[in-house]
């Protein structure tokens, strides 16, 4: 897939995963996890329009009665003549729950691939087993995770109390947690936002290492196109809610045994990762207001060249300009604030 295909836009996505983030934290406390999601989607959905492609969303907000926005199957982009076809895949927020309570990590989240190349999971949960590269290739998401653990400190040549564990603080853990506080690891436990879990255990200096557990099956997929670019490795099962969905996905043809690995999940040549912070965490800063500016952090990360970049951005909330699906055109930020009565 030359150029002409696959264009270089990766700071047009960063523009994007920005304005996401921008609106959601206008909600950032107010305990409304809904008004942050629609704010962030909105913001998405009418920035996308600006770039110059064919975009089918793949991963998004749901089916199409569920979704306004951001539905599976939705085409996105300017969708001129002869613009290149891609897949989308995005998480406006990861996080919703974060960012309405202020909590660390929450992000909004895009990714696009070449057309086909992004596995459309069908479960909504998936047990997930996220390393960085020192660790890529020796793990195994079927074994106990006090072996895994053990295999990790000698590829590491650290104490096993020196490892740690980044966990969804779910009940459905509880086993998991049990044994790597029996065989003396750290534990980081999260409420919400295992991208940016996996992520960090990808990152030098967040001090992760592992990001293990069950989470959300297109979260899993998001994660495995950053971890591609980072050298890391994801692992993932499919883990049905019930008897009735693990029934119904085997009648279709889905092996609940079987282990996706990174590639498998987005494959091709080309892809581009774009995240932006809204609250602070491991990897990124929140969206900052000083002095009438917002202060973003965003990493950037596209393949095949492997390039990662750190964006921080100052946006001027007199002269910022939005596109929002639900605006005509573009909008002041300060104008859009004024029309929503929220406070930045």
């Amino acid at each position: 897939m030359g150029k002409e295909a696959f264009p270089e836009f990766s700071l047009d996505l960063v523009r994007v995963t920005e304005a996401a983030a921008l609106m959601s934290s206008r909600y950032l406390g107010f305990g409304n996890k809904e008004a942050v999601d629609k704010a962030a989607v909105d913001a998405m959905r009418g920035m996308l329009d600006y770039i110059d492609i064919k975009g089918t969303v793949v991963i998004g907000e749901g089916e199409k009665d569920e979704a306004p926005m951001l539905y599976l199957g939705e085409t996105v982009g300017s969708c001129k003549k002869d613009v290149p076809e891609l897949d989308i895949a995005v998480d406006p927020i990861d996080g919703t729950y974060l960012v309405a309570y202020g909590l660390p990590n929450g992000i909004a989240v895009m990714v696009a691939a070449e057309h086909g190349k992004i596995a459309p999971l069908p479960t909504y949960y998936a047990y997930k087993l996220a390393v960085g590269p020192e660790l890529k290739g020796r793990l195994d998401i079927n074994a106990p995770i006090r072996e895994n653990l053990k295999v990790a400190a000698a590829a590491l040549n650290v104490d096993i109390s020196e490892i740690t564990v980044v966990i969804l603080h779910r009940e459905r853990h509880k086993q998991i947690i049990d044994e790597i506080r029996e065989i003396g690891a750290r534990i980081r436990l999260i409420s919400d936002g295992d991208i940016a879990g996996s992520i960090a255990a990808s990152t030098p200096g967040t001090g992760v290492n592992i990001c293990v557990g069950i989470g959300g099956a297109p979260e899993g997929t998001l994660t495995a196109a950053a971890l591609r670019t980072l050298g890391g490795e994801l692992q993932l099962k499919l883990w049905p809610r019930d008897g009735e969905e693990k029934n119904r996905f085997e009648a279709e043809g889905w092996d609940f045994e079987k282990v996706y690995y990174t590639d498998e999940l987005v494959g091709g040549k080309h892809l581009i990762f774009a995240a932006t912070g809204v609250t602070k965490g491991d990897f990124l800063n929140g969206v900052r207001f000083v002095h009438g500016k917002a202060i973003t952090e965003s990493l950037s990360m596209r393949m095949p060249s492997g390039t990662v970049r750190y964006i921080s951005t100052e946006h001027d909330l007199k002269r910022k300009t939005l596109k929002l699906k639900s605006s005509k055109g573009d909008e002041k930020l300060i104008d859009i604030e004024k029309r929503f009565g929220a406070f930045l």
